[in-house]
């Protein structure tokens, strides 16, 4: 009967556990529909401005200096690792760990034997595990999920563009999930300064009228645009956060309901086999008082 007490235990365990994944899945995916709709809307937004700002910056004559296009040798990098606070969402946050990893033994190998390559967080789980696997931290940002809006973002911006301006980064790149859909998210590494001059493929040789004036425009725009990328890598980042843990809660559930099915056959068939072998020594018993 001991036996029998276990099961039963351990079916209650798993079906209790069955209603926080539940729960878990439903909640992430109340956030998703309002993380999807947000990026949605963003993209298209921040897609225009980097054409526009492409545009620009193929006009001929043009006598604008870009200070955040300046190209320098690699000496100083800065890594930012966009994760999340919290887990329980599959790999998401050591997909990102992983990249990172990969970035400072290989692509910029060199500046981390030198101490030349900084790392700051935004989400504590990144945090966490890279300094488990003995990596330094420069900075973190874990706060920014408690209110994650385009007025926060944007501090974090600046301090990252002044940083590059000062020349105490040469290059600082970001590191994120970005949302495809709720089971799919794509590990994205993006440069973030300098920013990369694309080449105009439409050959567009227009003449343009600035009002007021290209340099206003630039130093307008331009700043505006490296907001608008990292709120983007935020919001895609956030939006696959609740993605993948609704994906992680669902797989959990389904688990947890094949799991108390599995107990409950055991379950009967101990106590199958405790009622067989308690008939048996009744008969046994009244077979010895019959002789």
């Amino acid at each position: 009967m001991a036996n029998l007490k276990d099961i039963r235990t351990r079916i209650t365990s798993v079906k209790s556990t069955r209603q926080i994944t539940n729960a878990m899945k439903m909640v992430s995916a109340a956030k998703l529909r309002k993380a999807q709709n947000a990026i949605t809307q963003l993209r298209p937004y921040a897609n225009k401005l980097n054409e526009i700002l492409g545009r620009l910056g193929d006009v001929k004559g043009s006598t604008v200096d870009n200070i955040y296009a300046n190209e320098r040798k690699e000496e100083n990098v800065l890594l930012v690792a966009i994760s999340s606070n919290r887990g329980l969402c599959g790999p998401f946050n050591s997909n990102v760990v992983k990249r990172i990893m990969e970035l400072a033994e290989g692509q910029y190998s060199e500046q981390y034997k030198k101490g030349n390559l900084s790392i700051i967080t935004l989400g504590s789980k990144s945090g966490q595990i890279l300094e488990a696997k003995g990596y330094k931290i420069s900075g973190n940002y874990d706060n920014i999920y408690d209110d994650m809006s385009f007025e926060n973002v944007e501090k974090i911006a600046e301090t990252l563009m002044n940083d590059f301006v000062s020349k105490k980064y040469d290059k600082i790149e970001l590191v994120y999930n970005r949302f495809k859909n709720a089971a799919v998210q794509i590990l994205t590494q993006e440069q973030f300064l300098p920013i990369k001059h694309e080449e105009n493929t439409a050959n567009d040789n227009s003449d343009y009228i600035f009002e007021p004036s290209q340099e206003y425009i630039f130093e307008t725009l331009i700043p505006d645009s490296l907001k608008t990328q990292l709120f983007a890598a935020l919001t895609d980042s956030f939006a696959s956060e609740q993605g993948a843990r609704m994906t992680a809660m669902h797989q959990a559930t389904d688990n947890a309901t094949e799991l108390i099915k599995s107990l409950t056959l055991s379950y009967n068939k101990a106590r199958q086999a405790a009622i067989t072998k308690e008939i048996l020594e009744i008969t046994a018993g009244a077979e010895a008082l019959n002789g």
